[in-house]
């Protein structure tokens, strides 16, 4: 019998993008990823066990996409850093939106379960500005940071009609960095 437990993690995930945490159910699990009826259950005995796999399944897909979106070496200059943040903030708003809902959904119900992606993240990025010789590179970096996480709040809730101008997110971003 195959495990199961990554198709069940990835419905997980997409009933919380959908319903929010209160709505993660095993029952929910079970419909999301088109299982019999107590399929989750029997992977996860318990909520909290069910919980855990959605935050362990959204650090692994995290990992995976920061690797996947980042070209081979560090960036060589501020707009190539632009570049790339623009690029994964992008790929976070459209073809990742369900990762993005969920990992809001989580943050809002246990921050403590984003809180470790969101430092390393920021660690990474302060060490890419430190080593670009930025000014006050951790302040730089969170300020990045807040403007990326702010930009996927409104995307995916308030201005979800409208469509950002990659260039436009990328000047922004360059702007934060100038010296």
């Amino acid at each position: 019998m195959p495990d199961r437990r990554p198709q069940l993690a990835d419905a997980a995930l997409a009933v919380v993008a959908q319903a929010g945490l209160k709505g993660l159910t095993h029952r929910a699990v079970d419909a999301a990823a088109a299982v019999a009826e107590g399929t989750t259950s029997n992977y996860f005995r318990n909520r909290a066990a069910l919980v855990d796999a959605v935050v362990d399944r959204l650090e692994q897909l995290d990992v995976e996409l920061l690797q996947s979106s980042s070209p081979a070496g560090p960036p060589a200059n501020v707009g190539e850093v632009a570049e790339q943040v623009t690029g994964l903030i992008f790929a976070l708003m459209e073809e990742h939106a369900t990762l993005t809902r969920a990992r809001l959904a989580m943050s809002l119900d246990r921050p403590e379960s984003v809180t470790a992606g969101h430092f390393r993240l920021l660690a990474g990025l302060e060490r890419t500005l430190a080593g670009l010789g930025i000014p006050d590179a951790p302040g730089r970096a969170r300020d990045v940071a807040d403007y990326c996480d702010g930009l996927l709040v409104h995307q995916l809730t308030a201005r979800r009609a409208e469509h950002p101008d990659p260039a436009s997110t990328a000047g922004a971003i360059r702007r934060l960095l100038a010296t």
